[in-house]
């Protein structure tokens, strides 16, 4: 008989923004083996069908899911759209995933205490437990781990009042991380930037990209991530 016996893995759905902070999340995660990441979830822009805030096509997210060998389920949300409005849009992936075993949610926060807690608040008297595999993280250190892992990304939107609008469209890499002005989180955690996960150790194969056009679009400077032609 077996003096110990192997803890059985947790069923888990990771939010996954398409960024890095989410696709370091997965290495995170499936390295620690207390879970068993079976899901990743997506909030889309339903008029533009664009990931909410990052806004990156479906098309390539959905690659980003093959890659990362898991299934995507997709949360439509309109534009513009409420804290009501995306509160129901949550309530009911809740809900699907209490009805499909899932036992917690995974969320690739940083140190923001006040999204922590919203998070926990969601899902309270729920079965699911809230995980947040990278908060607390000194976040320079952890840009420059995610880089020497292997992890590449480009970054679609920039603040423009935190960067200048020629980081919007650039590699998220150490010469991205030196040019950074005073002040900005190298994992942009307090919204400076937002990036698309291209490649790295959680994927199977690099996700093929090309760049498109860059806008200025509600205050935010975007880079488009186009398909390969």
């Amino acid at each position: 008989m077996e003096s110990t016996r192997a803890r059985r893995q947790r069923r888990l759905w990771l939010s996954w923004s398409s960024g890095k902070d989410s696709a370091w999340s997965l290495q995170v995660l499936r390295g620690a083996h207390e879970f068993e990441v079976c899901g990743l979830f997506t909030t889309v822009n339903r008029a533009f069908e664009r990931v909410a805030m990052h806004a990156v096509r479906v098309e390539l997210l959905r690659a980003q899911a093959a890659a990362a060998g898991l299934p995507l389920y997709i949360v439509e949300i309109p534009h513009p759209c409420s804290n009501r409005e995306y509160g129901a849009a949550m309530r009911g992936l809740i809900e699907r995933a209490e009805g499909a075993g899932v036992e917690a949610m995974a969320f690739g926060d940083l140190f923001l205490a006040d999204i922590r807690a919203y998070r926990e608040r969601q899902l309270e008297r729920t079965s699911i437990e809230p995980v947040f595999p990278l908060f607390g993280s000194d976040t320079p250190a952890l840009a420059r781990e995610m880089i020497a892992a292997g992890l590449q990304a480009t970054v679609t939107c920039v603040d423009p009042k935190a960067l200048p609008a020629s980081f919007a469209g650039r590699r998220f890499d150490a010469e991205f991380l030196r040019d950074l002005p005073p002040g900005v989180d190298p994992c942009g955690e307090n919204g400076e930037f937002h990036s698309f996960a291209t490649a790295g150790p959680m994927f199977a194969e690099p996700i093929a990209v090309r760049g498109g056009e860059i806008t200025l679009r509600d205050g935010f400077v975007f880079a488009d991530l186009l398909p390969p032609a």
